[in-house]
């Protein structure tokens, strides 16, 4: 207990832990479905992550590459970029970000291929899409904007 090594483990843990139970968290939580909050759930731990260490990637980038590379085997799923991309309370809050992020729109229409094979209705969806990105229609409806951060999306 004497040596500063220790003290130092004890101040990292937290800053490295915290971020990671929020995400467990949410995952673990039965309330709402967490399949629209995960995708952004874990870039915002590494954002607190990155925060905590006041942006001095040596201090942090090995338990990057440990998130990056359970991330990538477990979670990372175009199902989850699709959920990010359609829920309302983060994409109309950062819609140039979502828009042009390859890897969520390449999420969003594999899942969509997956799910539906007839092409009238792949039109049919990426219409609706488009409603959705504008807020046309249903989406621009003041119930459905102030809905945005407080019902799950699917509900």
């Amino acid at each position: 207990m004497t040596m500063p090594t220790f003290w130092n483990n004890i101040i990292f843990t937290p800053k490295v832990c915290s971020p990671l139970v929020r995400v467990l968290r949410l995952v673990d939580h039965g309330n709402k479905p967490s399949i629209g909050y995960i995708y952004e759930a874990m870039d915002r731990a590494k954002e607190a992550i990155a925060s905590a260490f006041s942006g001095n990637e040596e201090k942090y980038k090995h338990i990057f590459k440990i998130i990056d590379k359970r991330w990538e085997c477990q979670l990372h799923q175009p199902l989850h970029a699709a959920g990010l991309y359609l829920n309302p309370e983060f994409y109309y809050d950062d819609d140039e970000r979502i828009d042009s992020d390859e890897e969520i729109i390449t999420g969003l229409y594999k899942v969509i291929e997956l799910f539906e094979k007839d092409k009238n209705k792949i039109n049919a969806i990426t219409d609706e899409i488009s409603k959705y990105k504008n807020a046309e229609g249903v989406f621009g409806l003041d119930m459905a904007i102030w809905q945005r951060k407080v019902k799950a999306p699917g509900k």
